[in-house]
Order: C-alpha cells, then structure tokens, then sequence
C-alpha cells in the first residue's frame, strides 16, 4: 500500500482532529505550528501558582466529544475527567436580581415559570424544537462538505429547512415565545458564541439552547487545556508527528500542486497540505499571489464575529457570591451588540463574561486563592493600547464589586490582558478575530469558504473559517469532515 504524505499547517482543535483522523486511515501526517505547544487558541497560561484556559472554558456539545474518541475505539474518560457543573452558570442582571439557570430540567422548567408564569410550557416545547433542530442539523447539515448546493438537493432537507428556522430570527423567534427581558437573554446568550447578533442569526441555531439547557456545561478536570492534551496524545497514538517552534514560512506549488512547505528555510514534501491555522493567513500569507482563491477585497468584505478583550487574574482570596461560569448581564445587551456589529467601537457599557475555575478546581489557583478569567466581546479589527486595558480593568473590578458585593480591587494579585494584537501575533488570526465568521445566513455552508482550494486540488482547510463555523465542536467537525474528503480524493 503506497504512503501519502500529509502536512497539517497548525495544532489546533481542528488540526489535531484532522491529523488523528487521516493517521488512523494510513496517512503519514506532519503537524507544524507556529507555538511552543499545541492547542492554538485553546492554549494554556501558566503564571504566578495560577493556571488559566486562555481560550474556550465552556465545555458543550459532549456528544461530538464522545463520536470522536469512539472513531478510535477510545472515550473521552480514556484521557481527561468530566464533571457536570450544577447550577450551568450565574445571571447577574443587577446587584440583587440573580438568576441561577440549574442543570436539571424540572428545576429549569420551575424556574421560568416564577418568573413568567405559563413560560414552562412554552419551554419545554421551544427546548423539544431545538432538540429536533440540534438532531437534523447535526445529521444532516454539519458533516457535509458544502462543496455544492446539490448536497442539500434532499427532500428531507428540504421540506425541514423551514421547520429548522433558516428563514426566522433567533430574535424574532425567541420573543414570539417568552416576554421576560431576563428569560430573552438567557435564551439569546448562546448565541455570542456563534459570532452574530439574534437579529441576525437564523433560529435554525436555537439549536444551542439544547446544548445549553439540555446537554449541559461540563468541566474537564485540570481545564480546557486537558482536551486538547488528551486529543494529542490520541494523535501521537496514531502515528502522527508534532512539530512546535516551528512557523511555516510559505507552501511551495509545482506543476499545479501543492508540494510541500518551506519550514525555516527547509522544504518538507507533501502530497497533501492542510491549512488548520487562520485561512485568511494561509491563503494570503503562505500561497504564491496566482494561488490564491479569495481576493483581499472578498476577505474584507466577510461578517466577522467578535474578537474579545480578556483579562486573567489572580486574587489572593476566594470572591464571594461567585459560581464557575458567570454572566454579567446588567448593561444593555442591544447597545453592546450594536457597538460590535453595526458602529465598531470600544462599548461603553459593556456585558462580560467571567469564569472562575477554582471554584470546581483546587488545582488551578493557590490554595484560598481565586483564578479569574473574564471575557468583553468587543469589534474585531480594533487596536488596544495600555490606556485602553486598564480602563477596562478598573471597570471590570468595579462591576464585579457592585455585583458580588466583595472587595476586590485591593486583592488583586496577578493580572495580564489579551486582546487583538495577541490574536494576530500568536494565531496570525484575521483582523484579530476571536471567532471567525460570523454564523448569518449569507455565510453558512456552501457560502463560507470552500474547505477545498480551488485551484490547487491537493490543497485543503479546516478551521473556525470554513465549514461548519465557529466553536470547539464545530472545528473538531471540519478535521473530521476534511479528513473524509481527502480519503475519498487520495486513496490508499
């Protein structure tokens, strides 16, 4: 049987995804990337005793986690430990309107109806909905290449296409439910994940509430981090080679081919090349110009998702009425998302994101310490300088004071930010993104760009860039479907 050569240009989720799957197939598979170590956004920021997730931190969808150990005969259990976090997450609307959204379904049902009596009907038949549209749309539509229209050509799909929300908003469908700002929000948040305002999103990915309310937030022992460590060590187990400290440079072309990649002035032969970094990069950076398929003129025109300004920070004692995963949604949701998506600016007021894994973790933080990560969506392609950050700083610690009625700012112990320069330095990430594409219906499937390069046919991508979007699951998704198309294209 005749060996193939793949080299897979970053190790991210996506990347190691893409490297397991064709290693197990019988290709020999080369990872090369930029870093130290693997994991790409999802990388790992030890300092000060504290150990921080520097990217993902809620751990959803279990089950794309569990279909991909179970290809290699393996479960995730096999290489990290999971616990279900119960309450999911923290609400705060205001310093004495709290919401805890609880695991259990009963609890959720009670809970809305409190709050908005005949709401837990309604829930239960939205949440029945989602699960239909989580069940057709991961069957149907995510493992698909969207290569062509005609993959949809199905009568399933397309008599399921309406009922599946492609043509109604998040927004618009949610309010015709439910009338309670707070229910809306907690309805609508999961949407941030997916890099477009509710207005703007089909309610086709009301989808994630059932992996919200439903399938629930886990929490893998150690952190985020050990998922990305357990999937490759499941790599290497099937032969594939890291490289680290070790940027590609440029991917050589011969006789319409993608041939190899010169890697510190060395070229290393291909058969088959995979772009798992930054597509934007690697199309506009990595290829001869007369190689490329996108122009810089359709990358800008592209609807971005947020980039986000993070701050990791340690204090030297444990925050009082904070959970795991909390969501500070006592500003304007309307305002900060306007100020995101339609006048790119620096919010005023913005809504934030906090975690705090020594909650569930001992290990992460010195004991009677707490490590803190909080996240502010903000415009993509903005600059960030000192003055910035610690504005947003000071007024993190203060609303987190106001909100938890603690004393922060006075034992704060440890602080670092990160924002769109570090995405463009560490990931070379288009115009600092923290997302990718924005999830609208004009940049869904066969409108994202192709995971098959268009003049090069030896050329592929996988990433939060292409199909199926943005997310931990979904780019593990895109290695597995790429995987496939290369099998089927390059046989053993």
């Amino acid at each position: 049987m005749e060996t193939k050569k793949v080299i897979v240009i970053g190790a991210g989720f996506s990347g190691i995804s893409v490297a397991s799957s064709l290693a197990q197939k019988g290709y020999n598979v080369e990872v090369f990337d930029k870093n130290i170590k693997p994991g790409g956004r999802a990388s790992q920021l030890k300092e000060a005793g504290y150990i921080f997730d520097k990217g993902p931190s809620w751990y959803w969808l279990p089950d794309v986690f569990e279909d991909f150990f179970a290809r290699f005969g393996k479960r995730p259990e096999d290489y990290y430990a999971l616990s279900r976090i119960d309450p999911s997450y923290r609400v705060y609307f205001g310093p004495d309107d709290v919401i805890d959204v609880p695991a259990s379904h009963r609890e959720l049902f009670d809970l809305f109806e409190s709050i908005e009596p005949g709401s837990a009907k309604k829930l239960r038949k939205f949440l029945e909905e989602a699960a239909y549209k989580y069940k057709v749309g991961m069957k149907e539509f995510v493992y698909k290449p969207s290569l062509s229209v005609t993959e949809f050509f199905d009568l399933r799909i397309l008599k399921s296409l309406f009922r599946m929300g492609m043509f109604q908003s998040i927004r618009d469908y949610v309010r015709k439910n439910f009338s309670d700002p707070r229910l809306i929000q907690i309805l609508e948040f999961p949407i941030l994940f997916l890099g477009a305002s509710p207005k703007d999103t089909p309610s086709l990915y009301t989808l994630m509430n059932h992996a919200d309310l439903t399938l629930g937030t886990w929490y893998p022992d150690g952190g985020f981090y050990a998922v990305i460590r357990g999937m490759e060590t499941l790599a290497i187990e099937q032969g594939v080679k890291f490289n680290y400290n070790a940027a590609v440079d440029k991917i050589t072309v011969d006789e319409g081919k993608a041939s190899g990649v010169m890697v510190a002035g060395e070229k290393i032969a291909a058969d088959v090349v995979v772009g798992s970094a930054d597509y934007h990069h690697v199309e506009q950076h990595l290829l001869p110009k007369q190689y490329r398929t996108y122009s810089e003129k359709y990358w800008q025109k592209r609807s971005m998702a947020p980039s986000a300004l993070l701050f990791y920070m340690g204090f030297d004692k444990k925050i009082k009425n904070l959970l795991h995963h909390n969501l500070l949604f006592d500003e304007d949701f309307g305002k900060h998302a306007a100020d995101i998506y339609e006048n790119p600016q620096w919010p005023q007021k913005p809504l934030l994101y906090v975690s705090a894994t020594s909650k569930t973790d001992k290990q992460v933080a010195p004991q009677g310490h707490e490590n803190v990560v909080v996240l502010i969506p903000v415009a993509p392609d903005m600059e960030s300088g000192e003055t910035v950050r610690k504005k947003y700083q000071d007024l993190v610690i203060a609303r987190m004071e106001q909100l938890t009625g603690d004393t922060l700012s006075d034992h704060l112990v440890y602080s670092r930010s990160y924002a769109h320069e570090e995405f463009r330095g560490e990931y070379n990430a288009f115009k600092g993104n923290a997302y990718g594409l924005s999830n609208t219906l004009r940049q869904t499937a066969i409108l994202k760009p192709s995971i098959v390069h268009k003049k090069l046919p030896n050329m592929f991508y996988t990433g939060q860039l292409t199909t199926p979007g943005p997310g931990v699951p979904p780019v593990i998704i895109s290695g597995l479907v790429v995987a496939s198309e290369i099998a089927k294209r390059y046989k053993l």
